[in-house]
């Protein structure tokens, strides 16, 4: 009886104490309650907040960029069958009803860039509430308010109107916010990268690799550009020219990361880090540009594999013959961003392919590689710059600016006089120096020329679709290129979980 006593006081006091307990987070999980404690905690999870651009450069934003525009198509494989997700993206022809999409890279690509923002938002947070090193501190806040900001950005030229999450989503219904107009959007995302300039260092005081005050400041004066706002982006562009922190690199075939080297270099303000081997932390870009069927004799030279492996499908991001025929005869730029591959396996009488040439850099192992993925360079600033001068009717101090990017390519000074013919130029040159890099997209569409360019490479391409990778007697699809339009229809998965679009 005494041992029947005992058992049942002591269940007594574990009933008593069960609802405490619950209450202790596990020592073993992460959380908002045992994690964000100390430097260290801020740091890692300033880490984390980077970690999704790696996905969206190597997997999501060419292919709503890049191969949005007329610069690149997919190689059709017939025998392959359709690939009709990458295909809508390439042909205009995305299927929407009631402003929604299934396609599943336009839900990636929101889903990533919200990931972001909410890694960010932990940390903006909490970070303030936690005592260590204020320079530290800064730095920290101002990366993620820089990693926020561009995810906003990216998400306004994508989608225009998006939900608004600036706190942790705690709740179910915190979850599902309602559109907040494109305007208030690229109000916040201003003052956030606003926040980041004043709290982030310059480059060479920077951790490699980490948005830097520079890299604030660019992405700052590409929000100015996109608005009209040429004197605010000046100002922006001037400062970052006069800060000794950046250069144009002498050779343009050098400016690109390799596998393991020459990565972060002297004209690089940003760019998304890779590394090779098994960490993980690998790129595989270079494959998904191959054009298909490609056999391991045909691959190895392009890779440097020790373990080349044959390429089925269909092969994405295929330089145009309209990109091919923008460059000037003896650009340097040429040669040194676009080679060609003959595939024996092709159905086309025509096996000879071009590929991009500026990324494929040699790597040790098939589908592993460490480039590093361009966001900004210097050379992009001169051209903002040249283009911010040119639309505030200083077209001859632009010409300088542009002759620079120029002459590096091997070509001579502009011959454009007037602002209307500069304008046109920039344009132009912007094309060829920034090819492949996922800008191409963005310049029509903030040109308002998409209706215009698109509509007209569309026309070429369906009256001739074996100049654009078709085996002889195939064709687009009977959708193709009809539906032009700015911005993504938002996804449809996400529309589910909301009732709000």
């Amino acid at each position: 009886m005494k041992k029947i006593h005992i058992i049942i006081a002591v269940l007594g006091i574990m009933l008593s104490s069960c609802e405490d307990f619950l209450t202790i987070a596990p020592e073993t999980a992460l959380s908002s309650a045992t994690f964000y404690q100390t430097e260290s905690d801020f740091e890692q999870a300033v880490n984390a907040a980077y970690a999704p651009l790696r996905t969206i450069a190597n997997d999501r934003s060419w292919l709503l960029c890049e191969m949005r525009s007329d610069n690149t198509i997919y190689a059709r494989n017939i025998n392959f069958g359709a690939t009709e997700q990458q295909e809508d993206l390439s042909d205009h022809a995305l299927p929407e009803a009631q402003g929604i999409t299934s396609n599943t890279h336009v839900l990636n690509q929101y889903r990533q860039d919200y990931l972001i923002i909410a890694r960010t938002n932990q940390i903006l947070d909490l970070i303030d509430d936690v005592n260590f090193d204020q320079a530290t501190k800064d730095n920290l806040k101002g990366q993620a308010l820089f990693l926020r900001g561009y995810a906003y950005y990216e998400l306004a030229r994508y989608f225009g109107s998006v939900p608004l999450h600036l706190t942790p989503v705690t709740t179910r219904e915190e979850a599902a916010l309602p559109l907040t107009p494109e305007a208030e959007i690229y109000t916040q995302l201003i003052s956030d990268i606003q926040s980041a300039i004043n709290l982030l260092p310059v480059r060479s005081q920077q951790g490699v690799g980490r948005a830097s005050k520079g890299a604030a400041q660019m992405l700052l004066a590409d929000v100015f550009i996109t608005q009209k706002r040429w004197a605010e982006a000046e100002t922006l562009l001037k400062a970052i020219e006069n800060s000794g922190e950046y250069e144009l690199i002498e050779n343009y075939a050098d400016v690109f990361s390799e596998s393991v080297a020459n990565k972060n270099n002297a004209e690089s303000l940003f760019e998304v880090q890779y590394l090779e081997g098994p960490e993980g932390l690998n790129s595989s870009f270079l494959y998904s540009f191959m054009p298909r069927p490609i056999s391991p004799d045909e691959l190895q030279p392009i890779t440097g594999t020790s373990n080349p492996q044959p390429l089925d499908g269909e092969g994405n991001n295929i330089p145009t013959p309209d990109i091919i025929a923008a460059y000037e005869e003896g650009d340097l730029r040429e040669d040194a961003s676009i080679a060609y591959v003959e595939i024996s396996g092709s159905d086309r009488d025509d096996k000879v392919y071009p590929y991009i040439k500026k990324y494929a850099k040699h790597h040790d192992l098939h589908g592993n590689h460490g480039i590093n993925w361009p966001i900004y360079r210097y050379a992009e600033v001169l051209l903002f710059l040249a283009e911010a001068l040119n639309e505030q009717g200083k077209t001859a101090e632009a010409a300088g600016y542009l002759n620079m990017v120029r002459n590096r390519a091997g070509l001579g000074n502009t011959s454009a006089s007037g602002q209307a013919d500069m304008r046109e130029a920039i344009f132009k040159e912007r094309r060829v120096e920034l090819a492949f890099e996922n800008k191409r997209w963005f310049d029509i569409t903030r040109a308002d020329r998409v209706q215009e360019i698109i509509g007209d490479f569309g026309q070429r391409a369906l009256a001739n679709p074996q100049d654009y990778y078709y085996p002889e007697g195939a064709t687009f699809r009977s959708n193709a290129f009809t539906n032009i339009t700015k911005y993504y229809a938002l996804p449809a998965a996400e529309a589910e979980i909301t009732p709000h679009f």
